[in-house]
């Protein structure tokens, strides 16, 4: 299948602050303000309170992890960070649900991974977006089996499908959730991980002595709060909130657009058409992964053209032309009739080479796209290796990004933390 066009970040990570003579080869800086002051580990829980002012914000006893949303990156890499630092206090601000797509992700069942790439080069083909940068160390790191490794010792047994789509046993995603939920709230440590939603981190600033001044509101009511931090990790997927901040860091910004959805396509062939598959035909045009999966690689270039462009399908692609008109020629002589009115043995050799022709070059109009309901991926973010601009194919590959790039802060994050009470 192959697309003409008429004329493609799952998440987003950050923590610590950039400057502009350091190098942005590496994977996480610490704040160039100041040093991060070693503080002996706290014995109570971190608690937030509402303050008017930056000069007044709250501070926590002991070092704080703000983490700027409550997906699958966020909630992963606060776990792994409270894993090697428990003294570290750790807040995750979420504006809407905890791990919502997470909830609604492989209709309902939850594509946790995919579990036919063991090789990362291969792997890191399947991202339109950032696929030269993840042939190095990103899922060397943390790639699938440690994500399926780490929720089988977390107690969610997992199946690999003949795809390779990997899910729960249970086919229901509130394994995932509750699994992620559960480890994040009772680590068993003297301070747990406190998860708030309804609430979104608005700006952030620097503050003395290296450290984040965060301000925090609520959209519905009058509230407002400035929290002092000394670690920030941004894993608020494609929102316009997490490249905000970013932009305030001093990051540049490649604009998002939509990745992974369908095609709307106005055209009397399909009509009476309808079916499951990789390619599926709907009341509107056609969807299915095959679809979803063009639509990521081609992701910029419709955007561009404003969603307008031309399908080429290949119906039969394990054949060639040649072979597809021999079959043609043979079934020609095992049927009666083509239908009602034309019999098989008048059809002429022409009227087969066309029909095969059709088959290997069915050509639509696309004329607009459809909305993937919320599973909806951007294609887009801060184009450096440690805030990633990247976004994958369907299969698994976007939440493979998030627990990878997750895994890779919180231990960065808590490798920092721990270091900092020796």
């Amino acid at each position: 299948m192959s697309l003409k066009s008429g004329l493609a970040s799952f998440f987003l990570l950050k923590f610590g602050s950039l400057s502009s003579s350091t190098s942005t080869s590496t994977a996480v800086r610490r704040c160039n303000f100041g040093h991060l002051r070693p503080v002996p580990p706290s014995k109570r829980a971190f608690t937030c309170l509402a303050t008017s002012s930056p000069q007044t914000a709250e501070k926590s006893d002991g070092e704080l992890l703000v983490v700027v949303g409550g997906g699958a990156a966020g909630v992963y890499g606060a776990i792994r960070a409270k894993s090697l630092a428990p003294h570290l206090n750790v807040l995750v601000v979420e504006k809407g649900k905890l791990l919502s797509k997470v909830k609604i992700s492989g209709g309902g069942r939850c594509n946790v991974t995919n579990g036919h790439c063991p090789d990362t080069k291969i792997l890191a083909e399947h991202y339109p977006r950032g696929h030269r940068e993840l042939k190095g160390s990103f899922f060397n790191t943390h790639g699938p089996g440690d994500t399926m490794s780490w929720f089988t010792d977390h107690g969610v047994a997992l199946k690999i499908e003949e795809d390779g789509r990997v899910f729960p046993i249970t086919n229901n995603s509130s394994s995932i959730v509750d699994c992620l939920l559960s480890e994040a709230r009772e680590r068993g440590v003297p301070v747990s991980v406190c998860l708030q939603t309804g609430k979104t981190v608005t700006s952030v600033s620097a503050g003395v002595q290296g450290k984040f001044i965060l301000k925090v509101e609520k959209r519905s009511v009058e509230f407002l709060e400035y929290l002092e931090a000394d670690y920030l990790l941004i894993a608020s997927g494609g929102s316009r909130q997490g490249y905000d901040l970013a932009v305030q860091l001093g990051h540049s910004i490649v604009d998002g657009v939509p990745s992974l959805f369908t095609f709307k396509i106005k055209d009397p062939l399909l009509s009476e058409l309808s079916g499951l598959g990789p390619m599926l035909v709907t009341h509107w045009g056609l969807s299915g992964p095959v679809i979803l999966r063009l639509s990521a690689w081609g992701a910029r270039d419709l955007f561009r053209a404003g969603y307008k462009a031309l399908l080429m399908v290949d119906v039969v692609p394990d054949l060639n032309i040649e072979d597809m008109k021999a079959i043609l020629s043979q079934q020609k002589q095992k049927f009666s009739g083509l239908n009602c009115d034309t019999l098989w043995a008048s059809v002429s050799n022409n009227s087969i080479n066309s029909v095969a022709y059709l088959l290997k070059h069915c050509t639509f109009e696309v004329v607009g796209k459809g909305q993937y309901k919320d599973e909806f991926v951007t294609a887009g973010g801060v184009p450096l290796s440690e805030v990633l601009n990247v976004d994958g194919v369907t299969g698994g590959f976007n939440f493979q990004n998030a627990w990878s790039g997750g895994y890779i802060a919180g231990t960065t994050i808590g490798e920092l933390a721990a270091k900092a009470v020796c």
